[in-house]
């Protein structure tokens, strides 16, 4: 190292590359959103990208998970959509945002459980009318509203419909039905055992 020459400015010291990118936003750290199987993707932690990857590769599923829920498939769609619309808006607030997927599927199940205490009291004071004629969106599911299984869900009070729908349709574990639900796995276990002993009785009286 020279000496100081006096009244001679100094140059700055050069600094070594530390090997590390710069980041364009507070995290950028790729991460996958899900199982590979459930066809994720990794995405960038910016909720656009994140969100976009989310629908892309779980909208259909999350609609089918619905439909089974609400039973139209116009109102399923409008329930997944208005979930991913709060997740994108709460995504920086998320606590853990690797699991995005399991916060939508309980948002999913919390709209549809507003949908259907809505529909309750609407058609409690509704006048009676004429039926409404089938739109060409319901008749695309017609084959699925005709099975008994599905006549027979209708019948199921809501948590064990939810936990038979989340269990078999949805295929998820004990801890992610939980999760889902908003109960504890033993309550899982319980839903779904008198939920599959009241399917069975539906069944045979529809048969």
């Amino acid at each position: 190292m020279h000496p100081k020459e006096p009244g001679k400015p100094q140059e700055p010291e050069e600094r070594k590359p530390t090997g590390k990118a710069a980041r364009p936003t507070d995290v950028t750290t790729e991460t996958l959103l899900a199982d590979r199987s459930m066809g994720a993707v990794p995405v960038e932690w910016d909720a656009d990208m994140a969100v976009t990857a989310l629908y892309s590769a779980h909208f259909r599923s999350l609609v089918r998970l619905a439909v089974l829920l609400v039973r139209d498939i116009a109102t399923a769609e409008e329930v997944v959509q208005d979930a991913f619309v709060a997740i994108h808006g709460a995504w920086r607030r998320l606590r853990d945002p690797d699991k995005a997927l399991a916060y939508l599927r309980q948002s999913v199940v919390n709209r549809s459980r507003s949908v259907l205490r809505h529909r309750a009291v609407v058609e409690k004071y509704a006048p009676k009318g004429l039926p409404d004629a089938p739109s060409a969106e319901n008749g695309a599911i017609g084959e699925l509203e005709r099975s008994a299984v599905i006549e027979a869900l209708r019948a199921l009070p809501t948590r064990q419909r939810e936990a038979l729908v989340l269990r078999y349709y949805g295929d998820l574990s004990e801890a992610e039905i939980a999760h889902a639900m908003g109960i504890s796995k033993g309550a899982v276990k319980s839903h779904t055992a008198r939920g599959m002993a009241a399917l069975r009785s539906v069944l045979e009286k529809m048969s």
